[in-house]
């Protein structure tokens, strides 16, 4: 069996990437300046307990509770995530990664500043979205991957992105196609509407047949009952909504639900040859 960088890095065949949701920071709608930073670290550190303790493979970093979303981040967002982190890393002993929404290039420099060994955001199309005319540009953004010593640093395209509609008049398979050949993704995330939504299984094999060598992940909605039949499709999965107490976004990680999903996973992964 050949051996691709995810063997690699996650040991495991098919990893499940469990999402650690960061607390609003400073500057954020939502952001509790009463109970401070040391607040977002407490429950930071609570949510990679409940999620390592529960099996998970991996781990990713994010700033999910930044609502509502920009599309270039204010310096702010990535410095506080890298404190934040700093502060972890300790206690942080699966592999890692960060995704600040909806930034990549400033994904790209908190993945550097950490040793983040991956970064999973939009890096390519034009969208209509929730969040107005949304806009990428990849080869900019592969170079100052270069430019900051960042060549290792892993990157999952979201090739379906949340909230949002890619403008040209494309087919999901052709999307795929010329992402993989022109772009150089080294993973490519499948997504529902939102976090938490369902992934069509009919999207996930048509990216697959597409993707030729390369991974693809499903993005959103995974859950202990469909865990195995979405990785039996895809390369691994991202597990975020899911593993929250009664399974409520706004919820924190409930160690009981990641050990639920993830007994499933290792039962399907036993099957493997």
């Amino acid at each position: 069996m050949t051996t691709t960088w995810l063997d690699e890095v996650f040991i495991v065949r098919k990893p499940v990437i469990a999402m650690l949701h960061l607390a609003a920071l400073p500057g954020d709608p939502g952001y509790d300046s009463a109970a401070g930073i040391a607040a977002v670290v407490a429950r930071a550190r609570e949510e990679l307990d409940a999620l390592q303790s529960g099996g998970v493979d991996g781990v990713m970093i994010s700033n999910e509770f930044s609502l509502p979303y920009l599309t270039k981040t204010e310096p702010i967002t990535a410095i506080t995530m890298a404190r934040i982190i700093g502060e972890l890393l300790p206690e942080i002993a699966v592999p890692f990664g960060v995704n600040v929404l909806w930034d990549g290039r400033a994904s790209i420099d908190l993945a550097v500043a950490t040793g983040a060994s991956f970064v999973r955001e939009i890096f390519t199309g034009v969208y209509a979205s929730d969040f107005g005319l949304w806009n990428t540009n990849v080869g900019e953004t592969a170079r100052h991957r270069a430019r900051v010593g960042g060549s290792h640093v892993k990157l999952f395209f979201n090739i379906v992105p949340e909230s949002a509609t890619y403008l040209a008049a494309r087919d999901l398979a052709s999307i795929t196609r010329t992402t993989v050949f022109a772009t150089l993704p080294d993973a490519i995330c499948v997504s529902g509407a939102t976090a938490g939504a369902p992934t069509d299984s009919q999207a996930v094999r048509v990216v697959k047949e597409a993707a030729g060598s390369v991974p693809v992940f499903v993005n959103t909605g995974v859950r202990a009952e469909n865990v195995a039949t979405q990785l039996d499709l895809a390369d691994g999965a991202i597990v975020g909504t899911y593993f929250k107490e009664d399974g409520v976004f706004e919820n924190r990680a409930k160690r009981s639900r990641v050990e639920e999903l993830m007994t499933q996973a290792r039962e399907f992964r036993k099957q493997l040859a």
